[in-house]
């Protein structure tokens, strides 16, 4: 089976020792997802970052630096390939027009020093989010994460 590969970009907005997510809910359980989403055609990845987070969350943000890849090679019908970025928050969009993600009940700003043990997606992610915020090294790609996988809770 061909399957399209789909380039997204997601943002790492942190203020005051928090991380702004996505609030997800499909009526069993609510989990967390970084803002951002898929690339359109002839739109930069730093362009996609910022539309995708003020669709999201009404937030306007300047893209910054590229600090993660992480992929989803199987479990979804594309092969999810997600450039993760740094942003500088600017506040809120006044006249912001929201579409949010299916399943989408809100946002929410998580305590980074929690990170590891809540249920942020890809969970690859929580780590790294938190050894970035700390200065410590981290990697860049995070490889492969699957529906299954095992979760990332050190």
């Amino acid at each position: 089976m061909l399957r399209q590969v789909r380039t997204s970009a997601k943002a790492v907005v942190i203020q005051e020792g928090k991380l702004l997510a996505i609030k997800l809910n499909d009526g069993k359980e609510e989990w967390y997802i970084l803002p951002g989403g898929g690339q359109e055609s002839e739109e930069t990845l730093p362009e996609t970052v910022k539309r995708e987070v003020r669709e999201e969350t009404g937030i306007h943000v300047a893209c910054r630096d590229l600090l993660f890849v992480i992929e989803g090679v199987h479990g979804e019908d594309f092969h999810r390939m997600d450039l993760v970025f740094s942003c500088e928050c600017f506040g809120a969009v006044s006249d912001a027009a929201l579409h949010c993600d299916r399943n989408q009940v809100g946002i929410d700003w998580l305590d980074i020093s929690q990170l590891n043990k809540l249920p942020l997606y890809p969970s690859k992610l929580r780590r790294a989010i938190m050894n970035f915020y700390e200065g410590k090294a981290y990697r860049k790609y995070l490889g492969n994460e699957e529906i299954g996988d095992p979760e990332c809770l050190e």
